[in-house]
């Protein structure tokens, strides 16, 4: 089968070939699914820089969702269906044309959601929808976040405004404000001016943010914790400068503020297959009703996974990059 591989470790755009890779055969409890979709994240590309949670052995396929169709069940899988269309994530191997997935991790998807909607629905949405969880965010209170027009920084966004959460969306180019408005967010605010930090205490009032979420690193921790309120929470999601956290001991103590990291895979590993499926109800729910948005980039073929990746990466992207086997 047709698969986007890399033998090495390092850049995507470097090291990401098109290749044939053996076709898979379900094991007990597993399915094959034949691909339609699945997106670039960038976790994925960190996995393919060898600097990820996960090192996959070599040569390895990429990818880590997908949307497809149900096309070979391994022994004692129930409740699912050959030819099925089913959106899955946390699995290995996507960026191919069949992959396995475990049976458990399967999400039917509705007819009212598009290919290129479903292949991104889980891994980023999900992630967003358990950090607003994890933070215990009640209405009316606010989060400050930095990279918002991030595709988690978006889906954050929108997940919260649907809950009565209130979020100041920060973003380092000022075309990015108006990227954030085209999808109906506010509060949205350029770093890149210089009397942002005045017009992001104006927004946050005397009490400030109950939780912020850095995506960044470096000095851009310091000025979320800057922002918080006393007693507040800041979590390390990210580390887009590829920099240790730069934080203010002084704030950390008068403020008595907690600094968390959060990962999505180990929390989505603790939570109950009950609240799995309440959150991606949700989610399914959110999307069909029109307050979460998940646009798409562009689709790549499969062959141009290099290209893609380097697309990926580029900024003001209005959505995913995904692929097409």
């Amino acid at each position: 089968m047709r698969s986007a591989i890399h033998s090495t470790f390092g850049e995507p755009a470097e090291v990401l070939t098109l290749g044939e890779q053996p076709m898979p055969q379900p094991a007990a409890g597993e399915v094959r699914i034949k691909t339609l979709l699945a997106p670039i994240h960038n976790h994925d590309l960190w996995t393919i820089r060898g600097r990820y949670g996960y090192k996959p052995e070599l040569p390895a396929i990429g990818g880590s969702e997908a949307v497809g169709v149900i096309d070979a069940l391994g022994a004692g899988v129930e409740g699912v269906t050959l030819g099925q269309r089913v959106a899955v994530a946390g699995v290995h191997g996507t960026w191919a044309e069949y992959f396995l997935a475990p049976a458990r991790l399967l999400v039917p998807v509705p007819e009212a959601i598009p290919d290129e909607v479903a292949a991104q629905l889980i891994a980023m949405p999900l992630s967003a929808l358990m950090l607003l969880e994890f933070l215990n965010v009640q209405p009316g209170q606010w989060i400050a976040q930095n990279t918002a027009n991030g595709a988690v920084g978006k889906t954050l966004a929108m997940l919260a405004s649907a809950r009565g959460v209130q979020v100041l969306n920060l973003v380092r180019r000022d075309a990015g404000v108006q990227e954030l408005s085209d999808l109906g967010i506010a509060n949205v605010l350029s770093t890149a001016q210089a009397d942002w930090k005045h017009s992001a205490s104006a927004l946050l009032g005397p009490q400030g943010a109950y939780a912020a979420v850095d995506s960044i690193g470096g000095a851009s921790s310091a000025a979320l914790l800057a922002l918080l309120g006393e007693g507040g929470t800041l979590v390390s999601f990210g580390t887009m400068a590829g920099e240790p956290m730069q934080i203010d001991s002084g704030a950390m103590i008068f403020k008595q503020a907690t600094v968390k990291g959060f990962w999505g895979s180990k929390v989505s590993e603790a939570l109950s297959a009950q609240d799995k499926r309440r959150l991606i109800t949700e989610l399914i729910q959110r999307i069909v009703g029109g307050e979460l948005k998940l646009p798409a980039e562009a689709i790549y073929d499969l062959g141009d996974a290099a290209q893609a990746a380097t697309a990926s990466l580029q900024p003001g992207r209005k959505g995913k990059v995904l692929l097409k086997p």
